[in-house]
């Protein structure tokens, strides 16, 4: 008869090998290099998309001494 699904899931690994072959370098070394806001306190880092406001509970939660300033200099701006 031929085929068969056996041969159909073959392909289909196949395929999808060369498709995550075809992605260029690492996400985790994407995510890493976007890491560029650091606490001034506790030197944590959080990814360049976060939110002034996810700053703030940062400074709250983890450093109620401090102000947000001293935590996150350049929200000064």
């Amino acid at each position: 008869m031929g085929g068969g699904n056996g041969q159909k899931s073959k392909m289909a690994r196949e395929r999808n090998l060369e498709k995550t072959k075809a992605a260029k370098g690492s996400q985790l070394e994407a995510n890493k290099k976007a890491m560029s806001i650091q606490c001034k306190v506790c030197m944590q880092t959080f990814i360049c998309t976060t939110s002034e406001v996810k700053c703030k509970e940062h400074a709250e939660a983890k450093h109620p001494k401090a102000d947000l300033y001293t935590c996150f200099p350049h929200l000064k701006n």
